[in-house]
């Protein structure tokens, strides 16, 4: 098949979370599997012209009230020489810090302008390299307006066989923005209601996504069912209820090759599911390096994580009601903790540091160390408030690390709740999101390692030898496609 991915984001040119790995994890897994796969994103001015290959002559695009033009760039993805990333250079929208915003302005306003760019770039690159997809693949908000213009504009226009998909990554990110903001997107002003942008006065682009794409896909399948509800729908729950035909859940793959304790070269000793002795040599060296006793007999908890509120975080951190203070104080344990975000969460991780020495932290992000985490604990804590696929408890699996998580999202698809009567699971799982549960089911693990560790070392033998690669979720996006081909062409893909 021929596929373009248009997305905000890809590794390892910008990244803000996962949607930049899946994006270019499942390029490289199709085009291995044959299929030509395209992507296209933008050029930001942190992406080096010097190291790129600019395309021949100019581009215009039809975004806003007048046509502007835009060079193009390409690269090949590192690693897969046969999946080329095509970059619009275009300095007034991606001629500045970040991707969709700035701490000072945490979502630019001119965003609808930025990412209709994008957009309309992508088909205009089709027909500069007379090259037509049988699918556009958009990712999230920022690039929803591709699925609308290939159902409402473009589908007449040369693109008749083309049909798109929608992957959402993050129900809470809708792009919404004020009316006004509309005539910047370059489409007729019969689209604000025809392609279903209007909402509550405003524009949103996830919406006309959601109501325009020929199929929807998120990334693990209790996802998909949650974002159908009330609560984990933001909104939207009552449009994706009727649209829930073309919605599936098709679970994340993980990079096997960056995420693998057998040659991981960011741990200090490799170690695999036949001989564990490395993990006790990480252990050890996380401890010396976050400044906590160094005594392999104490269960290290490890969190890696953006602290924000999708994390669950106030439940762990709040002060007079947070978790991790009572449980550093009435358990023989220790917490080793990466992340940032929240102003108030990091200085209360701060204040937690000073009272308890069983807790140590590095506020910001460090690659190496998040590595060094997973290798390093014995348990790693995940109480996210919803999460649509989740890494890390996948990469702790991996690691022979324990998760203990929230039954939400991915989570639950991934992580089997461990049975103390037989030694079986694969993790600790909780339901409530409440301090007291998090308090619990910590004290459940920490109960565990000190009195099952039979049960523990059978726990993690079994994570270890669990398949979390990309051959899977990509056969599951092919039947996606291929779906999407025969209701939005009314034709069945031919492989021709």
């Amino acid at each position: 098949m021929r596929i373009l991915m248009v997305t905000a984001e890809a590794v390892p040119f910008a990244k803000t979370g996962g949607l930049a790995d899946m994006v270019s994890a499942l390029s490289i897994q199709l085009t291995k599997m044959g299929h030509d796969v395209k992507i296209v994103m933008p050029r930001y001015y942190r992406i080096d012209r010097k190291k790129l290959n600019q395309l021949s002559g100019p581009m215009a695009i039809a975004a806003g009230r007048v046509e502007t033009w835009s060079a193009v760039y390409t690269a090949k993805m590192p690693g897969c020489d046969d999946l080329p990333v095509y970059f619009i250079d275009h300095e007034g929208c991606y001629g500045r810090d970040g991707i969709y915003g700035v701490p000072g302005e945490t979502d630019f306003h001119d965003n609808p302008y930025r990412f209709a760019v994008l957009a309309h770039g992508a088909f205009q690159l089709c027909r500069k390299l007379g090259w037509y997809p049988d699918i556009v693949h958009a990712h999230d908000w920022s690039a929803c307006l591709a699925p609308v213009l290939a159902k409402h504009v473009c589908r007449y226009c040369g693109f008749e066989g083309t049909a798109s998909v929608l992957t959402i990554h993050n129900q809470g990110y809708q792009g919404q923005y004020s009316k006004d903001q509309f005539p910047a997107l370059g489409i007729d002003w019969g689209l604000y209601y025809g392609a279903g942008f209007e909402h509550e006065g405003g524009i949103n682009f996830l919406q006309a996504g959601v109501s325009s794409a020929d199929m929807i896909t998120t990334v693990s399948p209790t996802y998909a069912r949650e974002i159908q509800t009330m609560e984990g729908g933001f909104g939207m729950d009552g449009l994706l209820r009727v649209r829930s035909d073309v919605i599936r859940g098709i679970l994340n793959g993980a990079d096997v090759k960056e995420w693998n304790p057998e040659i991981d070269k960011k741990i200090p000793a490799n170690y695999s599911v036949k001989d564990m002795s490395g993990k006790a040599r990480c252990k050890a060296e996380l401890q010396k390096q976050m400044g906590l006793e160094i005594n392999p007999d104490i269960p290290v908890v490890g969190i890696v994580t953006r602290l924000v509120d999708q994390k669950g975080i106030a439940e762990v951190f709040a002060p007079t009601y947070g978790s991790a203070y009572g449980i550093c104080t009435t358990m023989n344990v220790q917490f080793a903790v990466l992340g940032s975000g929240e102003a108030w969460c990091e200085n209360e991780i701060r204040a937690l540091q000073e009272k308890l020495p069983n807790l140590r932290a590095y506020i910001g992000y460090d690659d190496k160390l998040s590595h060094l985490i997973e290798a390093g604990s014995d348990f790693f804590l995940m109480p996210s408030k919803y999460e649509p696929c989740g890494l890390n408890q996948i990469y702790s699996m991996l690691y022979g690390t324990l998760p203990i998580v929230r039954r939400t999202g991915g989570l639950a698809d991934t992580v089997e709740n461990y049975n103390q009567d037989t030694g079986s699971g694969t993790g600790f799982v909780f339901d409530s999101l409440t301090p007291q549960a998090v308090y619990d089911t910590v004290g459940w693990a920490v109960w565990a390692y000190y009195n099952r560790k039979d049960h523990i070392k059978k726990m993690q033998e079994r994570g270890m030898r669990e398949t979390f690669g990309w051959d899977k979720a990509a056969e599951g996006y092919l039947e996606v496609y291929k779906e999407a081909v025969r209701r939005g062409c009314g034709r069945e893909y031919s492989g021709s």
